[in-house]
């Protein structure tokens, strides 16, 4: 149980749906309830589809391209440490590569669910790193299995987040949602900071300590 809240919450943070309501809330101003209801189911079955491929085969990947999981680590750690300042400082939709002219381009386009709301606001490099490096750490079967379950929970929290968003937005408020955005930010930089130090660490143990 402490796996899966451990993975759960660390996935949850970096992504931060939250913080993407209001993004949420503008691309789909225009759309019916019931339209709004299935861009938040497709967006969070990308999601699902994107981490889940990401955990398994993203070893593979970093094998292919010759880099290693400490490389991994520190470049995820900076990344994820990014988004936590762009959260506190109130620039996340900038962070995800949101900006007003992306913000227009996608409103005439019929579906968002994968990009931007997917990629690269939800599933992006953060998360995407960070269950690569968690795959390295832990392989035994029950891991993987609480991993995938701690995978499928973050997209249906997604989904239900994303469905009520014109709710939450109406009930938290502008000032609410920055609220909560800046103190994930900073569990955000906590994690990220974890990832880059466990890699130094390794990378000194392992060269200079033999």
């Amino acid at each position: 149980m402490e796996l899966f809240i451990y993975i759960f919450a660390a996935l949850f943070s970096v992504i931060n749906p939250i913080g993407t309501v209001p993004i949420f809330v503008g691309l789909t101003l225009d759309d019916d309830k019931k339209e709004r209801s299935r861009i938040s189911l497709w967006t969070a079955i990308n999601v699902f589809l994107i981490l889940i491929i990401s955990f398994f085969i993203g070893q593979y990947v970093l094998d292919f391209f010759g880099i290693s999981i400490d490389a991994l680590r520190i470049g995820g750690g900076l990344i994820i440490v990014s988004s936590g300042f762009s959260l506190l400082s109130g620039k996340f939709s900038k962070k995800r590569g949101i900006n007003k002219k992306v913000e227009s381009e996608v409103q005439k386009r019929n579906d968002i669910a994968l990009t931007p709301l997917a990629i690269p606001m939800l599933a992006g490099p953060g998360s995407i790193s960070l269950l690569i490096a968690f795959y390295q750490d832990h392989q035994q079967t029950h891991e993987i299995i609480i991993a995938s379950l701690a995978i499928l929970t973050v997209a249906l929290t997604i989904f239900l987040i994303l469905k009520s968003a014109h709710y939450l937005a109406k009930i938290l408020g502008a000032s609410g949602i920055v609220a909560i955005s800046r103190i994930v930010g900073f569990i955000v930089i906590a994690i990220g900071i974890q990832y880059i130090v466990s890699a130094v660490v390794s990378i000194v143990q392992t060269n200079f300590m033999q």
